[in-house]
């Protein structure tokens, strides 16, 4: 072996090293959330404190943590709103996306620009009027109301956009020739072909609603209406916390998303590979 490829071989030993130190760094706290659910209040109170519970078997916290607060509940609004927001938010950025890729209009470059401008807007200094707007629509302990204002999303209708521009117009010009209008060939063609930015975008929107927490405690006063966030926010006492049964929650909590990602993440690997900007 030449003196290059040895040093090409050492390099990528050191890559692949301290990308798996980085790694081990990332997934640590996960891990050892799923630990200290499996822990005695005792073991996490020590001095230093222990790595692994003294038995996987311990499911008091899991137990208490049900009888404190209706997470199950909570769990399924999570999921009607992180279903229904991120699937909305999606129809949304590819018909608008498909149309700023596509159609010629007055302003075409101006909307796409202040499309984008909202993403450089904080979000809370919007919160009030988006509260007195959802209050005058009647929406406040409602699903739609939890979701309805982050349903324009300027990064997804920007990836979209970009990967719709990607595909050759000459499909486009074919498509019609054949009697083809422009919803069959989103629905039948160009949807189709950017599937794994699709499929990424929603995702990444799904765990965006399943987090959020500020947006849901204002709109909902009912209990039966609360989110998971919330609900971990219940399990919380000023004056004593019991971080074993919090912890338990946070780890019931990492299912759907860890479930999610598994099931699409060569999916979503594709479409990052995919998601190359052209300007």
């Amino acid at each position: 072996m030449t003196s290059g490829k040895k040093l090409s071989a050492a390099l990528d030993l050191a890559v692949s090293f301290f990308a798996l130190v980085l790694g081990l760094v990332i997934v640590f706290p996960v891990i050892y959330t799923v630990f200290v659910a499996f822990m005695t209040r005792r073991e996490l109170s020590i001095y230093p404190p222990g790595l692994l519970p003294e038995s996987f078997l311990n499911t008091r916290n899991f137990e208490t943590l049900f009888e404190m607060v209706p997470l199950l509940r909570f769990m399924v609004n999570s999921v009607i709103v992180s279903a229904l927001g991120s699937s909305l938010r999606i129809t949304i950025a590819v018909l608008a996306a498909y149309a700023l890729a596509y159609f010629e209009f007055p302003l075409r470059r101006f909307l796409f620009m202040a499309v984008l401008g909202t993403m450089m807007l904080p979000a809370d200094t919007l919160i009030v009027t988006n509260y007195l707007t959802v209050t005058r629509i009647n929406l406040l302990d409602n699903y739609l109301g939890m979701c309805i204002t982050s349903l324009v999303g300027a990064s997804q209708m920007f990836m979209l956009r970009q990967n719709f521009k990607t595909i050759p117009r000459s499909f486009r010009d074919a498509a019609f020739i054949d009697g083809c209008g422009d919803i069959r060939y989103l629905y039948r063609i160009a949807a189709p072909l950017s599937s794994p930015v699709i499929l990424t975008l929603l995702v990444q929107s799904f765990i965006s609603f399943w987090n959020a927490y500020l947006w849901p405690l204002l709109v909902t006063n009912s209990v039966e209406m609360r989110t998971v966030q919330i609900g971990i926010s219940m399990l919380t006492n000023p004056m004593d916390t019991n971080y074993t049964i919090v912890l338990a929650a946070v780890a019931v909590l990492l299912i759907p998303s860890l479930f999610l990602f598994s099931l699409l993440r060569l999916a979503m690997v594709k479409g990052i590979a995919a998601g190359a900007l052209v300007i």
